[in-house]
């Protein structure tokens, strides 16, 4: 569907001063070739300046007549088709600027002719026309605005020539080209091609073809032998159509009276190569390492059908003005008559074609994909697209649409558009008519710039109807004679230069247009408004935009069109309201700016769209560094109250309310309370009671809960407790009251707010620290409760090991400074053994060792236990711990547990047992019992027996605690082992008396078996 408005695209039009009527025309980078249509063969030059003011350069003479022309910016070269005693020849006019400039020097050579030495000097100050040959007449041509490559039609075949740098010295670089591909295509004849960055796009009278070449890396000559084998299997296929087209033809021959056509067909992507015409690759490039080879692949085909509709006649269905238009990574277009960026990565590419009575705009790039349909009002006879406008003429006008080519290179350039965060008008959106501008016999078009070029020629008839009119209208004889002079020597044509309008005129007049449709008709009104939008946006993403003039005002009026399209999707009820949204966001405006531009006067409105409530509540629920006024947050409340009185808790707890009445707000709550009770409400109402000082009623709704739900409640609603100022974590009043009144409750609920993802762990950190205001280096009690009983909870392995050991290393700094804990630890050692599988229940020989010294050397009891508790589970990893635990290894009782437990778990146990025998024998034993079992009994006689032995040899009966372990560890040894292997442990010069007792009862419990 095309809507149609009555704007203002074209401002000011000039006409050229062309000396003969134009045969061709073609823009270049800042001039426009007009090729003469009189005998004399010839090109005019003009430099377009501002205001489509025309200033002639010169002239210089073709070879032939022009039957078409081209300019490439890159080489700065103009290419022609020309006639000459009926043959046709292809020639670029290289250095043209010195012939227009009044030069006479004009070099003719062949394309890949070596330039002799006597040129060299005079080929700056010399116009070249290079002269290609080809073994077919050239149909059609078409130059690539990024390298400057050339693209020739012929019958069944494309001619592609490189554009080459020929560096003859230092101070000299020539031009020319070299003949390097041909695209052999069976039973397609050109009628028109584009060619730009490997795309090709080709039109017959009713098909249409568009191939990408891709660079393959190989051998050369293995290249050539695969692009024949490929070339080879496809050739039965074109010998099948061929056949095909034969059999039609005698058909045809036979039934003279009927036409047979062909069915429509359209081919996207991969389904393109069902189209049955079959591409061939010949490289005619020089043999060279560097040498290119190509692979061809199909983007699509469309086969059309002769119109049958009562707007033309079969014969006059014709494809026409086939174009390729780029856009890049930087988000510029760039076109064959603009600026280029050739270091730019290609980013889409959209190609057009158009038959009399409707265009198409496809998509070529990433996705193949149907964009845009346009349909005339009349017959269309050349049209040209640009990044903002489509501009099509028909044999009385000059009609101007829009186009989708920015929404569709914005998505591709911008992942966060189509999010919450940045929006664009769809692809989909109807194209709209803006203008239907008339002119008499409009018979082409090209664009450069912002000047639209139209040649336009009135027919014979039309000129003497029109003056005969003339001639009814005089009484005078004197002027009717004049009259009939004048339509006889009056040429009938023009060349006219329109100037489009500034975008930002045009795109003012699109906002007061689309306000006469703000209160009747809402489609029509956010339609004219994203329109002005995409006609901003294009002009931002063109490559001219930084050195643009109205670079400032642009963005001004992209900022503008953003916060009109928020203001459309807020107030209408439409099914994308959820756009209101991005829209404010990328406007700029602050929420107070939204709130004033859609309240004023609005105070008797008692319903609220969808758009305004969406926006409003994800914007609150952001943590945004701005404060609404008294004013403004007491009617937000009302809003959603009547709105979605559901968000009222969480739209209170809010950091751009905070300038709140607690008073109001209490009694909207009370209100909702009535109708949909939760926990977060009555949180949220103890919240306001803490602001207005009345502990009273917080104490009641404290109280209505139980702390495990109050708990869960915070999880509905974190900024209860914490807000973010400038991106760090401040507690909230309700934090601070909770650390003093109920430490339990705030640390259970940071723990749940972790658990559910609403708070990092860092975060919490910060949280606890800003809390206790201990200071950067200091960890607070409340942080290390907060790990202690995250640890109780947490699942994740990385997590529990960073867990692990923050509180090791906090136990270690506090036992080692002998600084104990500021507020009372929220869970005893004991607690956490009940209550967490990481805190292993503390060793005997532990409790031994730490009850053999005195009570008061322990400063941090607590810290102490807790300590060996981590240190006697299975889960933190003791490697990772080891550099922790240094500062205590030396540390009496306290760093003998803590080196002997860091050995046993590394599987070190004679070294525990020496470290033990060493310092705290009597617990030796009792470690033996508890760590060693199993395979692991061998200790006992194999290290344990002998080392206490040869101890109690040197030490004889001066050392009691020695005596007595030997004697219990002859006890449990002589319980295990068979009397025979007892005996072989025993040393030879024991006494006897002493170690009988123990053979005894070896030899009672198993008798010994001698054996021969």
């Amino acid at each position: 569907m095309v809507r149609l408005y009555n704007l203002h695209p074209f401002g000011s039009q000039r006409v050229v001063p062309c000396k003969q009527e134009p045969a061709q025309f073609c823009c270049g980078h800042d001039v426009l070739f007009v090729a003469s249509a009189a005998a004399s063969c010839g090109v005019e030059v003009f430099a377009v300046r501002r205001e489509g003011r025309c200033e002639a350069l010169g002239s210089f003479a073709t070879l032939g007549s022009v039957l078409r022309m081209a300019h490439s910016r890159a080489g700065d070269y103009l290419v022609t088709i020309e006639e000459k005693s009926k043959a046709t020849f292809l020639r670029a006019y290289v250095n043209w600027r010195c012939m227009s400039a009044g030069s006479s020097r004009v070099c003719v050579r062949m394309v890949g002719h070596k330039m002799e030495e006597s040129y060299t000097e005079t080929l700056k100050e010399q116009m070249s026309i290079v002269e290609m040959a080809l073994s077919d007449p050239p149909l059609c041509i078409s130059c690539c605005p990024i390298n400057g490559d050339l693209l020739v039609g012929c019958k069944n075949k494309l001619v592609m020539f490189c554009l080459k740098y020929l560096v003859i010295n230092q101070n000299l670089t020539v031009l020319d080209f070299e003949r390097s591909l041909i695209l052999h295509i069976d039973n397609f004849i050109p009628a028109e091609v584009a060619f730009c960055a490997g795309h090709i796009a080709i039109t017959t009278e009713l098909d249409v073809l568009i191939l990408k070449l891709d660079l393959v890396q190989r051998d050369a000559d293995r290249g050539a032998q695969c692009t024949h084998q490929i070339s080879t299997t496809e050739k039965p296929v074109g010998g099948g159509i061929k056949d095909e087209a034969s059999a039609t033809h005698n058909l045809q021959l036979e039934l003279d009276e009927f036409v047979i056509c062909q069915k429509p067909v359209e081919l996207l992507g991969e389904e393109s190569k069902l189209c049955k015409i079959p591409v061939t690759l010949e490289s005619t490039e020089l043999a060279a390492e560097d040498k290119k080879h190509f692979q061809v692949r199909y983007l699509l085909f469309r086969r059309f059908t002769p119109d049958q509709s009562p707007f033309g006649f079969c014969e006059e269905t014709k494809l026409h003005s086939v174009q390729l238009l780029p856009v890049y990574q930087t988000g510029s277009f760039m076109t064959a008559n603009e600026e280029t960026e050739n270091d730019g990565k290609l980013l889409n590419l959209f190609c057009f074609f158009s038959l009399p009575h409707v265009g198409y705009l496809y998509s070529v790039g990433k996705v193949v994909e149907l964009i845009s349909t346009y349909q005339y009002s009349e017959k269309s006879e050349q049209a040209v697209l640009t990044p903002q406008f489509l501009h099509v003429i028909t044999s009385e006008s000059l009609q101007c649409f829009t186009v989708r080519c920015s929404a569709a290179a914005a998505r591709d350039e911008d992942p966060y558009i189509d999010t919450t965060v940045k929006a664009c008008p769809p692809v989909t959106l109807d194209v709209c008519t803006l203008r239907m501008q008339l002119f008499i016999g409009p018979r082409a078009i090209c664009h450069f710039k912002n000047h639209i070029i139209l040649l336009t020629k009135a027919d014979t008839e039309n000129i003497t109807e029109r003056r005969k009119s003339s001639r009814r209208m005089l009484s005078r004889k004197a002027d009717s004679d004049k009259s009939r002079a004048n339509s006889e020597s009056e040429p009938g044509w023009n060349l006219y230069i329109i100037n489009t309008v500034s975008t930002i005129q045009l795109y003012r007049e699109m906002v007061d247009y689309s306000r006469t449709y703000e209160n009747v008709k809402t489609e029509s009104c956010i339609h004219l408004l994203s329109e002005a939008h995409l006609l901003v946006r294009a002009a931002i993403m063109d490559p001219s935009f930084l050195k643009s003039d109205e670079k400032e005002e642009l963005l001004r009026a992209f900022r503008e069109s953003c916060a009109f399209l928020g203001d459309c999707y807020s107030r209408f009820d439409t099914k994308d309201y959820h756009l209101a949204l991005p829209y404010y966001r990328m406007s700029g405006l602050s929420v107070t700016e939204v709130l004033e531009r859609l309240l004023s006067g609005s105070d008797e409105i008692q319903t609220y769209e969808r758009g305004f409530i969406f926006y409003l509540t994800h914007s609150l629920n952001e943590e945004l560094n701005e404060e609404l006024s008294k004013e403004l947050a007491d009617k937000v409340i009302q809003i959603f109250y009547l709105a979605d009185p559901v968000q009222l808790p969480h739209i209170i707890c809010s950091s751009c309310m905070r300038n709140i009445c607690p008073l109001t707000a209490v009694k909207y709550l009370r209100r909702v309370e009535d109708i949909m009770p939760s926990v977060v409400l009555t949180l949220t109402k103890a919240f306001m009671a803490l602001k207005m000082g009345d502990l009273t009623m917080y104490e009641c709704e404290m109280n209505s809960h139980k702390e495990t739900i109050l708990a869960c409640g915070f999880i509905g609603q974190p900024k209860l407790l914490r807000e973010f100022k400038e991106g760090i974590v401040i507690p909230t009043e309700f934090a601070v009251h909770l650390k003093v009144m109920q430490p339990g409750l705030l640390v259970a609920a940071i723990v749940a707010l972790y658990e559910n993802s609403k708070i990092e762990l860092e975060e919490a950190d910060t949280f606890f620290k800003m809390l206790c205001n201990n200071g950067e280096d200091i960890v607070p009690q409340l942080l290390i409760d907060f790990w202690e009983a995250l640890l109780v909870v947490c699942s994740q392995e990385e997590v529990i090991q960073e867990l692990l050991l923050r509180v090791t290393s906090q136990y270690v700094w506090r036992i080692s400074k002998k600084q104990p804990p500021e507020t009372k630890p929220l869970k005893t050692t004991e607690d956490l053994i009940n209550s967490c599988n990481h805190y292993g229940f503390i060793f005997p020989w532990i409790t031994f060792i730490m009850s053999a010294g005195s009570p008061l050397d322990i400063d941090c009891p607590d810290d102490t236990s807790k300590l060996q508790s981590i240190l006697c589970g299975q889960s933190v990893d003791i490697p990772a711990a080891l550099p922790i635990l240094e500062p205590l290894t030396e540390a009496g009782n306290i760093g003998l547990t803590i080196r002997v437990l860091c050995s046993t778990r590394l599987g070190k146990y004679e070294e525990s047992i020496e470290q033990l025998l060493r310092q705290c024998p009597p617990a030796a034993v009792l470690y033996v019992q508890h760590e060693l079992k199993d395979d692991s009994q061998t200790v006992w006689w194999n290290k344990l027996l002998p080392e206490l032995c040869e101890r109690t040899r040197l030490t004889g009966s001066d050392c009691p605690v020695l005596i007595s372990s030997l004697k219990e560890t002859l006890s449990i040894v002589a319980t295990e082992l068979e009397l025979r292997d007892f005996l072989t442990l025993l040393p030879e010069d024991g006494t006897a008396a002493f170690f009988l007792p123990y053979l005894l009862h070896c030899s009672q419990r198993k008798p010994l078996m001698w054996t021969q």
